[in-house]
Order: C-alpha cells, then structure tokens, then sequence
C-alpha cells in the first residue's frame, strides 16, 4: 500500500489529518524541519517521520519516494505566505524531478481571491502552482478554525474596553471537520477545486467577540467600531464566507458549541500550535 506524505503534519489540522488516514489503514509519513524526537505529543507514534524542509527543498526527494499522495498542510502566516509558496513549488518541482506524480491536497482558505491580505495572495498563487503543475490535484477551501477566532477574540478581550470592527462577517468551522474532508480527498480521486467548507453558522465579529467573553466568564464593554479601506469592505460583504451558490459544504459543529466544549485555556491557537505547521 502506497505511503500518504503529511506536511506541516504537527500542527493543528496536520496532526488531525495524520490520525484520520491511520485510522484508515493507509501508512503516512510526516515531513517535518525538526528531528523525531521532537515530533510533538500530537503526532501518532504509528506515523513515520522524516526530516525535510519545504523552504529550501532540502530531504524533498527522500520524502517522496514512495508516496501516491501528499496531504499540503504546512503554511507560514508569519512570513505572509511567500514560505507557502516556495515551498509549494519546491514539493512540486522535487515531484517531477522524481518522476512522481502524487495526488496533491492543499487546503487553502474561502474568500483568498476577495479579500485584499497578502497571506490570502499568496495561497492564492499556491493554488496557481497546483493548476499550471500537471500534477494530478485537489483544493479545499476552508473558513477560519474555531481556534483561531478564539484566539484573535481572546487577544482582542484583554483589553478593558473591546473594539471590534463593525460589520465583519465570520463562518468558524471545527479543524476536526475539515480534516474529515482532507482525508476523505486524499483517499479518492483528484477533483481539482473542490466545494469551500465552512462552519454551520455566520456570525458578526461583534457577537464571536461577546460570546467568547461570555464562555470565559470576563466583563467587558465591547465597542463595534466602523473602520474604512477595501479589505474591511469585503469582510463585511461576506468575502470569508462559503457561497452557498457555489455548491459549498457545511460542518455539524458551531463556533458556540466549541465554546462549550473545554475550558478555554486549553483551546487557544497558539497552544494547539505548539507543535508547529511549516513542514
């Protein structure tokens, strides 16, 4: 049975996504910059693991030998996503090299061709990669992580009065959700872009920012502050949101729900992080 490649297979949807095709049956091998014995208290133990580095393409070749599919999981928001695309073309260009031709899963992120932030331009030109590549390919584009609205809620929550931009538009989904979805794709045939994904419910900034003050027992006046400029026009026009007019699919588990699930100090993004998600 032909091996599955993970990377950035020690972050929060990567490490997800490595249990589901375990679970599976199918072996998978996690890239990853750090050595094993710091793969992290997430990563299976069932998973083999492999030193490699999508930014300069170093342990590619090693990494690919073998592999029909490779599950994209690895980005970078610190570097605005030019380490997304390099290393892209880097794993598609170690690929060919190779002779190989895996079925390649990248999960991208609902609105990165209406939204004007440059992270979002670069995982658009990631998906560009893909088309122009001759790889056989599939896409999925997600809505934010539960976690991650957390976590810019939480930071925003420390300070005494809130300010939140008016208007702004959010559809949280569960991480675990889409990795359902991730899997699913690595295990069936390319499909090109496939339909967004995104969580069950729309909420305003506004409300995700008093909900997650309400779940974690603080009192604080939150203040909606009307911003100007492009890229808060097309958050309030619906821009991170799934188009139900373009076949898009939803998840079972609302923003509200994950609230609920666990306290809240052990949900933070940063935490869920710690394992890191470059590859």
């Amino acid at each position: 049975m032909e091996t599955i490649l993970v990377t950035g297979g020690s972050g929060v949807l990567g490490t997800a996504v490595v249990r589901r095709l375990l679970d599976a049956g199918r072996p998978v091998r996690v890239l990853s910059r750090r050595p094993e014995p710091e793969r992290g208290p997430g990563v299976p133990d069932k998973a083999e693991w492999v030193v490699g580095d999508l930014a300069d393409g170093a342990g590619l070749a090693a990494a690919l030998d073998g592999v029909a599919v490779v599950v994209h999981c690895a980005s970078d928001t610190k570097s605005a996503g030019k380490t997304d695309e390099a290393g892209t073309r880097n794993l598609i260009d170690a690929a060919r090299a190779g002779g190989a031709r895996p079925h390649i899963v990248y999960v991208s992120i609902v609105g990165i061709d209406l939204v004007p932030f440059r992270y979002y331009r670069a995982k658009l030109a990631v998906e560009r990669l893909l088309e122009e590549s001759g790889l056989p390919y599939s896409v999925l584009r997600a809505t934010q992580f539960h976690d991650l609205v957390l976590a810019v809620a939480q930071q925003t929550a420390r300070l005494p009065v809130v300010p939140v931009p008016s208007g702004v538009l959010v559809q949280p989904v569960e991480a675990g959700e889409v990795a359902d979805r991730m899997a699913e794709l690595a295990l069936g045939e390319p499909v090109g872009r496939a339909p967004d994904f995104g969580g069950p419910q729309v909420w305003t900034a506004v409300d995700a920012v008093r909900a997650v003050l309400r779940a974690s027992g603080r009192r604080r006046p939150v203040v909606s502050v009307p911003l100007p400029g492009r890229m808060i026009a097309a958050l309030c026009a619906g821009g991170l949101l799934v188009r139900d007019a373009e076949g898009g699919a939803q998840g079972r588990h609302g923003f509200g729900e994950f609230l609920a699930a666990a306290p809240l100090e052990d949900r933070t993004y940063g935490a869920a992080q710690a394992g890191g998600s470059k590859g």
